[in-house]
């Protein structure tokens, strides 16, 4: 019994002392997370997935043609917030709360295949990642490529950037850029 009241009063203490800091600091979006925020965050998400998700392999073979399909899907779709290089550098992902993590370190290298293909399908509440539930095997490619991101080279990455999405000013300023090198 006095395990079980020692158990209650520390978590009454934490959850009090979280209240402290978030009137003291605020909850807006401008701040990295906490240590303790990042770690009930990793905990959450992999609580929220199915152990029988998890715990599934690959069924995408680990070809040259399966990273290149995961390569421009990333490309035209998740390097708008992870980078071209997955490192989460660009203005969304840098603003997001929280940031938009480094795909080629190990706290998303270390999750299984199974944990990442969940992520990217269902996505992950109270962060800026969406649920993408197209097709499964797009998503399985996707998994293949972010194993590949901490060996992705200068010349893919320039290949990803003729294939990301681009707003109207951009396309205007890459057609009056055309007309002027070819004279038209």
């Amino acid at each position: 019994m006095r395990i079980f009241l020692a158990i209650i009063v520390a978590v009454v203490l934490v959850v009090a002392l979280g209240m402290v800091l978030i009137v003291k600091r605020g909850a807006g979006a401008r701040e990295q997370p906490t240590v303790i925020e990042e770690r009930l965050g990793r905990t959450l998400r992999h609580f929220a997935i199915p152990a029988s998700l998890r715990i599934r392999k690959n069924p995408v073979p680990d070809t040259p043609d399966v990273i290149a399909a995961g390569r421009a899907h990333w490309a035209d779709h998740c390097a708008v917030c992870h980078a071209n290089d997955g490192s989460g550098n660009t203005e969304i992902g840098r603003n997001l709360y929280p940031r938009s993590p480094d795909m080629r370190k190990a706290t998303t290298q270390e999750l299984s295949d199974g944990e990442l293909f969940a992520i990217i399908r269902d996505g992950v509440r109270l962060t800026g990642m969406p649920a993408w539930r197209g097709n499964e095997a797009d998503n399985w490619k996707l998994v293949r490529f972010i194993r590949h991101l901490p060996r992705i080279t200068q010349e893919e990455i320039d290949e990803m950037e003729r294939l990301n999405p681009k707003s109207p000013a951009e396309m205007e300023e890459m057609h009056r850029e055309n007309e002027f090198l070819h004279g038209h």
